[in-house]
């Protein structure tokens, strides 16, 4: 076997592992919003991953991966329909020399992590039915027009734009479509009082939370390292250590943070400063140095839970905190490399040019900007378009009735745990 031949392999190999990782999020994510919501609706906000990732599947196979990166122009890709066309059709992503169909599947453990944060904004209140049309939408054509702006050959990406591996392409795409969400909703029953202040809602299981974000935490190293899609040069351990310390910052942070605000060292807060940390540092862990994705996942970690707290007292109902996890974090994370991307890491990646802080100007800041605005434009529009028609067509939400039943037994006919049908058949009885 020539090198060339062992390259491909244990390039392959670790793209597959990576895949698998990221895919495995879904299971995270399934345990992470679970815990974080009611026990009247945990089945269903758990199998909703499932439903996620599926509808993921078939959108992206069919059109969303050509518009991502097939041959087209600067603003979407106009080839390679159903994978058709070979490598010949994805030339943005030549610089890998794994297979067609191994790039593809990790693309798509990507765009299955976009859509389930998007589907954080629907929790306990949507319609199962609105998950289905508008993830379809959401996989086809609006992830899809970001990611080729960012990583397909699109104008962001011709402009240097530095998102790693998706702060902006997957993180804030996910995270403003929660927050359209989120808005044409409105709040769960009983989340506000008439003078507006909020309830704490609390989810069901602590344990439950912790878990998902641990093995968040793990599959996180597919995400970032393996976005090197290549093991050779070792590159990937470097990415895999910018990880995780910021996500190490992002806990501490949070954990204080919260302390110092409410006077509790709040465990789901630390959770999410995890979380945030590790979003942040998606776009710029091949850009920064250690000290700088310290620096990046301890803000992220703090700002995240301050700005948690600020949307609540303005009316915003954002059950799993999407917005400000996925979303303050993501911009936080890709304008993080305007200031912090080091001179030998912009060479040894040949993206965009060094931040402010290492004397390259304000060049890629503007383009960080430039990149984040243009991205959460086009996903408020779209996602508040489709939204808006279904809206004020099949409805958006599920009836008082069934909300306060909850969406396990209103959705699915059964609950995901059974012993709460002997909770609330007590209760009435009591009553």
């Amino acid at each position: 076997m020539d090198a060339s031949a062992i390259t491909l392999a244990l390039d392959s190999l670790w793209v597959m592992l990576a895949a698998i990782l990221v895919i495995a999020m879904q299971g995270g994510f399934a345990l992470l919003e679970a815990g974080s919501t009611r026990m009247k609706n945990s089945g269903h906000v758990a199998g909703k991953q499932i439903i996620s990732f599926a509808i993921a599947s078939l959108g992206f196979w069919a059109i969303g991966f050509a518009i991502t990166f097939g041959n087209g122009n600067s603003f979407i890709g106009t080839s390679g329909w159903f994978l058709s066309g070979g490598e010949d059709a994805f030339s943005s992503l030549s610089w890998a020399v794994v297979p067609l169909e191994l790039k593809f599947l990790f693309q798509l453990a990507f765009v299955g992590v976009s859509l389930a944060i998007a589907w954080g904004g629907f929790a306990e209140r949507g319609k199962l039915i609105v998950y289905f049309i508008f993830g379809i939408i959401f996989t086809m054509f609006i992830y899809p027009v970001i990611g080729h702006w960012v990583w397909g050959g699109g104008w962001l990406g011709s402009m240097g734009m530095q998102d790693f591996a998706g702060s902006t392409v997957v993180h804030l795409q996910g995270a403003v479509a929660a927050l359209v969400a989120t808005i044409l909703l409105g709040p769960r029953i009983g989340k506000f009082n008439k003078d507006g202040s909020p309830n704490i809602i609390p989810g069901h299981n602590q344990v439950y939370t912790v878990l998902g974000g641990i093995i968040l935490w793990i599959c996180w190293f597919g995400f970032n390292a393996g976005s090197t899609m290549a093991v050779g040069d070792g590159f990937f351990t470097y990415v895999a250590l910018t990880t995780n310390l910021a996500a190490a910052a992002g806990a501490i942070a949070a954990l204080v943070t919260a302390k110092l605000l409410v006077g509790k060292a709040d465990i789901p807060a630390t959770v999410n400063g995890v979380l945030a940390a590790l979003v942040a540092i998606t776009a710029s862990c091949a850009f920064v140095e250690p000290w700088a994705a310290v620096v990046i996942g301890a803000a992220a970690g703090a700002v995240t839970f301050w700005t948690s707290i600020y949307f609540e007292k303005k009316g915003l109902d954002d059950p799993v905190y999407a917005f400000s996890v996925h979303g303050i974090a993501g911009v936080i994370g890709t304008i993080s490399t305007g200031l912090f991307a080091s001179p030998r890491l912009v060479e040894i990646t040949g993206i965009g040019q060094p931040g402010l802080f290492y004397g390259g100007g304000f060049a890629q800041l503007f383009v960080q900007v430039i990149g984040v605005l243009g991205a959460a434009a086009y996903v408020a529009a779209v996602s508040f378009a489709v939204l808006f028609i279904l809206k004020k067509t099949i409805g958006l939400r599920v009836s008082a009735e069934e909300e306060m039943s909850g969406l396990d037994i209103s959705e699915h006919g059964s609950y995901g745990y059974p012993e709460h049908i002997g909770i609330i058949n007590k209760k009435n009885q009591a009553s």
